[in-house]
Formats: structure tokens, sequence, C-alpha cells
């Protein structure tokens, strides 16, 4: 079995054995399990050591009909014994447990790369439901590939048949046996898995006892028959890594860690309020498990209740989140306009899927950044802040929680469906490294004869914060344009055009504490830099890394603080001739780039639900230094 091919670090060529890393995809009908076999092969694979990253991809469908390429659900992992970027261009071994998931999978594996196929699932029915005229296990259709077929429903039923269960449950197990058989190809140890069926199924043995079957049976398979040369146990070395404690983590549970130790480091008790979305929806599952941290979580009856119930949460004196997806961003837009006229601290989270309107619910994309830095009615700028990793999510979400109480305004924080779910090793941070940000709320009553000021500003431009109920400091604050200082309706002219300043200047100032934006790879100054934001960080990662290797002069750039951006950002991108934009929408960092810089950044754009493969980037990369 080949390995998929990564550029090594010097240490890593001259290690002994060399680095390698293999990527597996797992297809199958969104009732087969495959989320739940990669999310058990990843924890299998972290326990051994490995680096990796994930991409889960399943269907919009709530249940598309069962064998249609609308139903396919796949997971795919890319591990090793060197360091991960991304989930990996092409698989090195695809399970396709039925022909839909073959038909949609099969071209993105690598040329000359391995077929697990469940033969027993080619019925003359699936066939016809996937497109197929012939069976392509029995044609020269899948020559490019090697291909290993058996029967694995009939015996994962052979397996389970002393529990007694029916035909529909015993399949429901043929997950285990696959993941049996994977857990042998990469010698993983099965102990953790059954300890996991075991609590998962405490109140159901036999359930328990027949998928444990059903594993153990997949693995033995491997042991003892003879299946060919291609399908051989192979051992993956561990990847280095400094010590410490690790885990695997979610993009969705790191921003949820990193909202909590936000909050904490403020000194403020959480409010979440929000409504289900996909891919959004796991934040509040998270946080709701996360209550003996002072964490109120609130499941409102529609996008606008939640974020006004965290707006009213943040006048109290909680810290204010909500979170979303595109759609309910938008359906969010006034209540975040009120938040930024009545400067009130509040966090809102996008996780970002395909648009417009539903769109595309369960893909990933990044076409919310005009929505993020431009989607309120007025002049009402609010900064924004992406995440580049599930990882870098954690820390992401502390700068929101900082900066939306330092500056006392929401803060847009921006992810999106590919970092929401998939997982990469984290080694878990000693927090004594954060420098806390406490709030002091504002208790002196006025002097005697003067009103409250609730718009006062300090030397940022930053209004006092007033828990209600404070004696003597009884004030109001809303919507409708206010005078400078007191807060009292006020609709001159000259209220609004200094109010509307100010504000803005505000925002501007967050500049001044922000970090100077970092070259990620490269030199300052040259032929090409390559910009990105978000999730694109992987893939332009490990493209620069390559071209670079080939002797290119090209540098990787990627932003973090998209609104306001780092000061420096200007001076920086102007040392480049040239400047690639890769983004998963039409290009829109690339306009906002031409906007505040007036730099020809040229767009290399991806709307098709799925993140860059490296060799995309690489190809642009190569094209542009021509």
């Amino acid at each position: 079995m080949a390995s998929a091919t990564h550029l090594l670090t010097p240490e890593e060529a001259n290690a002994h054995p060399n680095p390698e890393a293999v990527v597996v995809r797992f297809a199958g009908d969104s009732g087969d399990g495959m989320q739940l076999t990669g999310g058990q092969f990843t924890l299998s694979t972290a326990l051994a050591g490995n680096d990796l990253a994930t991409f889960p991809d399943f269907p919009a469908e709530i249940r598309a009909p069962q064998g249609t390429t609308f139903g396919v659900s796949a997971f795919q992992i890319n591990f090793g014994s060197t360091a991960i970027d991304t989930a990996g261009d092409q698989p090195d071994v695809l399970v396709a447990m039925n022909p839909a998931a073959l038909k949609t999978n099969v071209q993105a594996l690598r040329d000359g790369g391995l077929i697990i196929a469940d033969e027993g699932e080619f019925t003359a029915r699936n066939l016809a439901k996937a497109g197929y005229d012939a069976n392509p296990l029995e044609d020269d259709s899948l020559a490019r590939w090697q291909l290993v077929k058996f029967n694995i429903s009939q015996l994962t039923m052979d397996a389970v048949k002393p529990f007694g269960l029916g035909n529909k449950e015993a399949l429901r197990c043929k997950n285990m046996w696959t993941l049996g058989l994977a857990l042998w190809m990469f010698d993983r140890d099965r102990a953790p898995i059954v300890d996991w069926l075991n609590t998962k199924f405490a109140k159901a043995p036999t359930l328990a006892e027949a998928n444990i079957a059903a594993l153990n049976a997949g693995h033995a398979y491997g042991e003892t028959v003879e299946i060919g040369a291609s399908v051989r146990q192979r051992h993956i070395a561990a990847a280095p890594a400094e010590p410490g404690l690790y885990r695997t983590v979610t993009g969705a549970e790191a921003l949820a860690i990193g909202l909590v130790a936000g909050a904490q480091l403020a000194g403020l008790p959480m409010f979440f309020g929000s409504y289900p979305i996909t891919p959004a929806s796991p934040l509040l599952h998270h946080l709701s498990r996360l209550k003996e941290y002072g964490i109120t979580t609130f499941q409102a009856e529609d996008e606008i209740a939640a974020i006004c119930s965290a707006i009213g949460a943040s006048y109290t004196g909680h810290l204010g989140i909500t979170s979303s997806s595109g759609p309910g961003i938008a359906l969010k837009g006034e209540a975040m306009g009120l938040a930024f006229i009545t400067e009130l601290p509040l966090v809102i989270v996008n996780s970002q899927r395909g648009g417009p309107s539903t769109g595309l619910p369960t893909k990933t994309e990044q076409s919310d950044l005009y929505q993020a830095v431009y989607g309120r009615n007025g002049d009402a700028p609010i900064p924004v802040i992406a995440a580049r990793s599930p990882s870098d999510a954690f820390d992401c979400a502390i700068e929101a929680c900082r900066i939306a109480v330092r500056y006392m305004t929401p803060v847009l924080l921006l992810s999106d469906g590919y970092i929401a779910n998939a997982a990469e090793p984290w080694k878990v941070p000693d927090m004594s490294g954060y420098a806390p940000f406490p709030v002091a709320f504002h208790t002196d009553p006025p002097a005697q004869g003067e009103g409250v000021m609730p718009y006062a500003r300090n030397a940022e431009l930053v209004r006092p914060w007033i828990k209600p109920g404070t004696p003597g400091l009884e004030h109001r604050i809303g919507g409708i344009e206010k005078a400078p200082g007191s807060g009292n309706i006020d609709y001159s002219a000259e209220a609004h055009a200094e109010m509307t300043r100010v504000r803005v200047a505000k925002v501007a100032g967050i500049a001044d504490s922000i970090p100077d934006q970092e070259i990620t790879l490269g030199n300052s100054g040259g032929k090409l830099a390559v910009v990105g934001w978000g999730s694109t960080y992987g893939p332009i990662h490990q493209a620069v890394r390559r071209a670079r290797a080939k002797g290119l002069d090209v540098a990787h750039i990627h932003i973090r603080h998209i609104a306001p951006m780092p000061k420096n950002l200007s001076v920086l991108l102007h040392g480049y001739e040239h400047i690639l934009v890769p983004e998963m929408n039409t290009g829109q960092l690339k306009t906002i780039l031409r906007d505040a810089f007036l730099v020809d950044a040229k767009p290399l754009n991806k709307v098709s639900g799925q993140p860059f493969r490296i060799v995309e980037i690489e190809d642009a990369i190569e094209a542009m230094l021509r």
C-alpha cells in the first residue's frame, strides 16, 4: 500500500524509519454508521500517537433514499508519523459499503489505491439505484485500482448470529466489523473501542456484545484469511510531539472550551443563546455539558430570540454569546446592529456553510465574509476573527471574548463546516500562560446634581459597563440614536454624526491591541505571497512548502484578524510582486484586500462544498510564477 505524498522536514527525512502517512476514506449509506466508524478509528489513531486530520462528509438530507448517491456518507482521515495539516488530497484506501458509496468516491482515490468493497451489497437493486448498468466489481472498470471484495454483510451476520438479533439489527453491526478490519490493517488496539461499546450500550448489553463480536470478527478476518498482498498489516509509527497532555478535538469542541476559558479569564458568567442549525448545533451541545463553569445555555424558539436573549444577558453583566450559520446570521442582522449601537459585549459565532439560502447545509464554504464585514444596516463595523483549524478555534474564541469585553462591542468569530466537524490532536494548553482580562463594572454614582453618563468614553473610546440595578446608576440604552455622553434620545444631525464617528473610530482602534501580522512560511517580500484565512490554512501551508522545496520564491500569510486588520499588513503585502488569495468563495477576501490596501490580489476560488486540495493551490502557485 503506497503512502500519500508529504514534504518532510530535514529531521523527518533523517529519521529511522522514514515517516509515513496514509489517507483512508470510509464511505457508505447514511445509515451505515460511517461517521461513527471514522470517529472511533480516529480515537484509536490518536491513542497510537499518530498526527491526524479528519474530514467528515455527509448528506444534507435527514434520510435520503437508502442506496442512492444522494445518501452517501463518508469519513476521511489522514494519519501518520509526520506532521499532518490536511485530511489528504487523495485517499490511499477506500472502504465502500455499497455501490453508491463506490460511485461517488472512487474517482477521488489515487491511481493504484486500494478498494475494499462489501460485495454483499452489490445486488441488482442497489446497482440500479446507484446508476450502474453492470457490476463494477466484475468488469474492468476498476482496473486503475487494487480491488478486494468480500461479503461484509454476510460475515457480520454470521458473527452476531449467537445473539439472536434480527437481520436489520444484525446488519447495523457491519460498521464495527469494518472497523475491526481497519484496526487490524493498521495495528490498532481494540480495547478502547470495546470499552466505548460497553459504555454506549450499558443498558442494552446484548447489543454491546454483538457489536464487540462483529469488531473482533473483522479483526480476526484480517489475521486469519489470506485476503491478498494488497491488504496486509502495517504499523504507522507515532509522530514526534512535544511532551504534554494531548486529546483529539473538533472545531466545535475547541470553540466551546475556548469560550468557557474566555469567560473565565474575563471573570464573567456566560450566557449562550442559540437556535439549532447545521453545522453550528454541536456548539450548543458541548456548552450544555459545561454548566459547572457558570454557563447558562438557552435553546431559543428562533434565531432572533437567540441573539436578543444573549444581548439581554450582556446588559445584565454576563458575557453574552450566540451562534449560527449563514442563514441564521442573516436573521440576527438587526440585533447585531442593536448590540453595536448599545455598545454591549457579544460574541457571535458563524460556522459557515454553502449558500445562499438553505444552500448546502452539510458542506463547507467561506462565503459569509462579506456578510461578516459589511452585513448590517448603517455604519456598524464589527470586529471579525477567523479560526484556521479545529485547535486554533480555542485561541480565537478567547481573543473574541477579550475584544468584546475590552471594547464593549459585538465580535464575529468565523468558523466553517470543515473546522466544526474535523478533528485533530490538540496539546491541552497551560492556562497560566494566558493573561486574564477581568472586567471592571462601573459602580461610582455621579456627583450630586449630575446625571448618569452611560456613553462617557475612556482613552480607547469605550463606554462604561453598568449593571442594571446598581444604586445611583439607573440608566437606559436602546437602538434609537442617542446624545453623546448622556445617552438621551437625540435625532439631531450633530449627535448622529458624532456618535457614528466615535463608534467607527473605537472599532478601528482595536488594531492597536492586536498583534502584527506574521509570515507563516517564507520571507518578508519577494515574488509571491499566498494569502489565506480560515480553514484554507492546511492546504495553503503544504502547497507553499512544496513550492519552496522546488526553489520557488513564495510565502504564506494567514490572516486571523480580518476586521480591523493588523496595522503592518499593508506594508507587508506591498513587499510582494504578486498576491494569490485562495478562498472557498468567489473572491471575497481578495476584494477586501484590494479595497483596503490597493494591492492587485488575484483570486483562486472553489465553491464545490469541498476543501481545497494541496495540488490545486500548488498548481496555481506555479502558474503565477511562470
